[in-house]
């Protein structure tokens, strides 16, 4: 939650102390549930960055922009889209930041999402996760090797396990890290060509979801592969700062980010969300 100033910073503090109080979130039992972190705001660009560590050695998969100004009152992500438009020094930047940020945390191996922004002082890492990037958003970045020939998984009692890819050699980010899991060498993996992208779609407001209508003209947009709606029917939507899901994800590809963007956009346009507020359930 965004604070601007003093008189902000007590109703912005209950609202938080409430939401930690919650009944979900209590069921964690999670210690970081009783700190609140207040830090400065760092005005400028977001991006996201999906990695792999091996042995210390940072190889860069993707370099997400986040296109949507994510400046408050809270902070809700939207549109991803890859390759980045941002320019070679700052994609470098951003690298050397996110690697030199795994090594403070004494991060060697595995995969790693991170997160930072671009202000006029420099790159400030917002976050270093040992971790893919979550959920179905890892649908928006698949891989290929420089040859669809057999790959060699690994040797076992009963000699080499051996697959050949169906696709075209194109793989998920789950399979990569899989094979990087089991001491495969993934630096042959490399990301398909063109872009890609997802949008999370947000709860416009709350209440009880009854349908979405306009899903088939969204996925008519060119360069549109997929529309997922995750809610369900008669379930109560809660938008953030309490809630902690979408309403579901978009996905797209094309030749250019840019075109990516729009189909993202395009298709969220065609969507129509029916949501009941008069049921909503207050307290």
């Amino acid at each position: 939650m965004r604070v601007d100033t003093e008189s902000d910073f007590v109703p912005a503090f209950v609202r938080l102390r409430d939401l930690l109080q919650s009944i979900d979130i209590r069921a964690e039992r999670d210690g970081a549930h009783d700190q609140v972190l207040i830090e400065s705001f760092v005005p400028g660009r977001e991006y996201a960055v999906e990695a792999v560590l091996t042995g210390g050695v940072l190889q860069v998969f993707a370099i997400f922009d986040k296109p949507d100004p994510l400046d408050g009152p809270f902070f809700e992500e939207t549109i991803y889209v890859t390759p980045s438009r941002a320019t070679e020094a700052t994609q470098q930047a951003i690298v050397q930041a996110i690697g030199g940020a795994a090594r403070a945390l004494g991060l060697r191996h595995g995969p790693i999402h991170a997160e930072c922004r671009i202000s006029d002082r420099g790159v400030y890492v917002l976050e270093v996760a040992p971790r893919p990037i979550g959920g179905l958003c890892s649908k928006a970045v698949r891989f290929q090797l420089a040859e669809s020939e057999s790959v060699h998984l690994r040797q076992g009692s009963g000699g080499q396990v051996r697959r050949r890819h169906g696709d075209g050699g194109q793989a998920s980010l789950e399979e990569v890290l899989l094979r990087h899991a089991i001491g495969d060498d993934v630096g042959g993996f490399t990301r398909e060509t063109g872009a890609s992208g997802v949008m999370m779609i947000p709860i416009p407001a709350p209440g009880v979801f009854r349908g979405v209508a306009g899903v088939e003209d969204a996925c008519a947009i060119p360069g549109i592969r997929e529309v997922l709606i995750t809610a369900k029917a008669d379930e109560t939507l809660v938008p953030l700062p309490e809630g902690r899901s979408y309403l579901g994800f978009i996905f797209a590809r094309a030749s250019t980010p840019d075109s990516v963007e729009r189909a993202l956009r395009s298709a969220h346009e065609r969507l129509v969300f029916s949501i009941d507020r008069a049921l909503t359930i207050v307290g």
